[in-house]
């Protein structure tokens, strides 16, 4: 059982790097049909998306990516000390 905590955990832990690359990518000019940016976008939309519907936006400021990663990691903490004790 403890091997699918962990397993559950790093796979929490990939999501949330894949939506920090997203988010740094944007800084740079990128095809939309650049193959890394779909699979980023193909991997983290589904969870992005329903978040960003309720989020007021900052100007051009899109703060879902930080509100995502924030609640991930609130998730991970619980999990983390359910399984190891901590």
């Amino acid at each position: 059982m403890q091997a699918i905590g962990v397993l559950v955990i790093n796979l929490l832990y990939l999501f949330v790097l894949a939506i920090f690359i997203r988010s740094i990518l944007t800084w740079f000019p990128m095809s939309p049909s650049n193959p890394i940016k779909v699979a980023l976008d193909q991997l983290t939309e589904p969870v992005l998306g329903p978040i960003r519907r309720y989020m007021p936006r900052f100007g051009m400021l899109d703060l879902t990516p930080m509100i995502t990663i924030i609640v991930i990691i609130f998730l991970i903490v619980p999990l983390v000390r359910a399984l190891f004790g901590v």
